[in-house]
């Protein structure tokens, strides 16, 4: 029996690298695995439907369940699974101390408000720190000249205020200078990668947090899942438990 060919469009991960050298196969299936880096590859999937499965921010997906028809069914595979208080940065001139500090400032985000690397530091915030989601106004836009996306297919809810920042401005420069207070973001601001002396994280030793975090609450957090077409998996419904098990 032939196998059902389908393209798989995911990041370069250690997780899955088996799957793109060939080194695994899924039972019955002969994948063209595509590195599409993970904002792209939502956007092209959520617009395009173009993959037959992909790797899928958690927040995308669940967004989709909401609509008249969904159009992907996700399996319990995570290729990104991290904790978020290392992904909250601060101007060192902000006078942020504490996560209370927060309250009132202004916090960027990147492309979109939404960002799966932002969702869980936002809900932390408020659970353990009483710092509620719309305490806070956000700056959403490119991080860099080279990481820029205008898509946004979910909108916030309408106590959330939310500023599109300029198109020749950057997330990453406006944390440097001051302009904005706080960044909730899942990549590195590049000039805390470079050594910048402005930016700091709001949990310095955060492996600590992190540890202290999970041994509270037994959570680790997933930030993106894999999908399949709702359509290939209604005529091919082996195809979950095939891509799930290990041959």
């Amino acid at each position: 029996m032939a196998k059902l060919e389908l393209s798989l469009a995911c990041w370069d991960y250690d997780l899955t690298r088996a799957l793109r050298d060939g080194t695994v196969e899924a039972e019955g299936v002969k994948l063209t695995y595509l590195t599409v880096f993970p904002a792209e590859n939502f956007q092209r999937n959520l617009q395009f439907k173009e993959f037959d499965v992909a790797e899928m921010g958690l927040k995308f997906y669940v967004s989709t369940l909401g609509l008249e028809n969904p159009p992907y069914i996700a399996i319990p595979v995570f290729p990104v699974r991290l904790f978020r208080h290392s992904a909250i940065y601060i101007n060192s001139a902000s006078g942020i101390g504490s996560p209370q500090d927060l309250i009132g400032k202004k916090v960027g985000e990147p492309f979109a408000y939404g960002h799966d690397g932002a969702i869980w530091p936002r809900g932390i915030m408020s659970d353990e720190y009483g710092v509620p989601a719309n305490s806070v106004t956000y700056y959403v836009g490119a991080v860099d000249k080279t990481l820029r996306r205008d898509f946004a297919p979910f909108l916030p809810q309408n106590d959330i205020h939310v500023e599109q920042i300029g198109p020749n401005e950057t997330l990453d420069a406006m944390l440097e200078s001051g302009q904005i207070d706080a960044f909730y973001s899942g990549i590195v601001p590049p000039s805390f990668l470079a050594g910048s002396k402005k930016i700091a994280r709001l949990f310095e030793d955060y492996r600590a947090v992190e540890r202290a975090y999970f041994a509270k609450m037994g959570i680790f957090p997933i930030m993106h899942t894999v999908v399949i077409r709702r359509e290939i998996y209604e005529k091919h419904r082996w195809l979950a438990q095939s891509l799930v098990s290990q041959p």
